[in-house]
């Protein structure tokens, strides 16, 4: 049941990211998903475990990473909004 947990968190985690940057994230829930999962990871080896842990994610820096991790995306593959 963690696991699902996880995949939910991790999917809303990645779509409140790219709501905030403005850009879509590719394949969808499941690009929400990793995006949720791998910033995660870069947000919290940056910024450390602080904050609410909800799933096993810390939310601020695991949507800090997110963040950041779909604005690199973006650059790289020239997306645009929308």
């Amino acid at each position: 049941m963690s696991f699902i947990w996880s995949l939910i968190v991790g999917g809303i985690l990645g779509a409140v990211a790219g709501m905030i940057v403005g850009r879509d994230v590719p394949f969808g829930i499941v690009g929400n998903i990793i995006a949720g999962f791998i910033g995660s990871w870069l947000g919290t080896s940056l910024l450390g475990q602080w904050g609410l842990n909800i799933g096993g994610f810390y939310i601020f820096p695991a949507l800090i990473g997110a963040v950041v991790l779909i604005l690199i995306f973006s650059f790289i593959t020239g997306r645009r909004k929308g």
